[in-house]
């Protein structure tokens, strides 16, 4: 009993503070803290603050080093498996890659060998125009861009304007340097397309929506959700099979196109000059000269004529 007593005592000895005494150092570092502002602050205590804090930065720094190391640990290992995951993805994705790429190789020999016996010439993809895209917030359309391209570098009227996903408009209106695309979304848009799968004809038109719509289809037009909309080329203006978005219905039952633009921002497109099929012409110098309208109405005409005419009399009474 008396060795717990003296060690109990032993405890209770050192320097003890009164209530009263705790109390005010509270309250003073309270008012302290209230009215410490960095404006009021001497330029020797802020250079000596700072100074501490410098030689307290780097001591600290080296302390938390293994506490972060530590803490580090689940999360790499968990970073690391997601990573092992996204690698074998990733090495799936290069593999079918590389079969697409022997197969497009081998359908662009095809599409020579067959120009060549057919003696046509496909449009030139190398031919292409590259411009950045602006705003255009006082044009006459509701949705459309401003390019940096114009006639100079061959820009025409009515040519084609894709990003990297696809079909986002055509150029309306050109200039000597920039040029105006109207969108696949503006309600003055209309667009000849066709479902890849079945080739179901339709004209996309724009209405100001995000997605716009499929009109003129047929009562049993083949198509079904997710098909591939490309351009059919039957205006003439554009070329055919370039890519426009996928075949969806809306909450009205009503068929309209996820358009491949949207997948990223409009800021640089290329524009595609297209020349399309010029109408044929006739050569006077040649002899056989294809049977126009017009010389069909004049042959028309003077077989009339001819019939019409009496013949004169060569013998007989007047």
């Amino acid at each position: 009993m008396a060795v717990g007593r003296s060690s109990r005592r032993n405890d209770e000895s050192g320097i003890r503070f009164s209530r009263t005494f705790t109390v005010a150092l509270f309250l003073v570092a309270i008012v302290l803290i209230a009215f410490d502002r960095p404006q009021a602050r001497s330029p020797a205590l802020a250079s000596l603050r700072a100074g501490i804090t410098d030689l307290s930065a780097p001591l600290l720094d080296l302390t938390a080093a293994p506490v972060r190391g530590i803490s580090n640990i689940g999360p790499y290992w968990r970073n690391q498996a997601s990573l092992a995951e996204e690698n074998a993805e990733l090495r799936q994705r290069l593999n079918e890659t590389r079969y697409w790429r022997d197969l497009a190789l081998q359908l662009r020999d095809q599409r020579e060998i067959y120009e060549q016996a057919l003696n046509v010439d496909s449009p030139a993809t190398q031919n292409r125009i590259g411009a950045w895209t602006l705003g255009d917030p006082d044009g006459p359309f509701v949705q459309s861009r401003l390019i940096g391209a114009g006639t100079r570098r061959g820009v025409d009227s009515g040519d084609p304007v894709l990003n990297v996903y696809g079909l986002i408009g055509r150029v309306v209106e050109t200039g000597s340097v920039s040029s105006r695309v109207l969108l696949l979304t503006d309600l003055n848009s209309r667009i000849p397309v066709m479902a890849d799968r079945s080739n179901a004809r339709a004209v996309l038109v724009g209405d100001n929506s995000e997605y716009p719509r499929l009109d003129f289809l047929t009562r049993n037009a083949d198509l079904e959700d997710g098909d591939r909309i490309v351009t059919s080329g039957d205006d003439g203006i554009m070329p055919r099979g370039l890519p426009v978005g996928q075949a969806q219905r809306d909450r009205q039952g009503r068929w309209r196109v996820r358009l491949y633009a949207d997948r990223a921002p409009v800021d640089f497109v290329w524009v595609f000059p297209f020349e399309p099929v010029p109408l044929p012409m006739l050569d006077p110098d040649s002899e056989d000269q294809p049977a126009s309208d017009e010389n069909i109405a004049l042959e028309a005409g003077d077989g009339q004529l001819a019939a019409d005419t009496p013949e004169p009399l060569t013998g007989g009474e007047p």
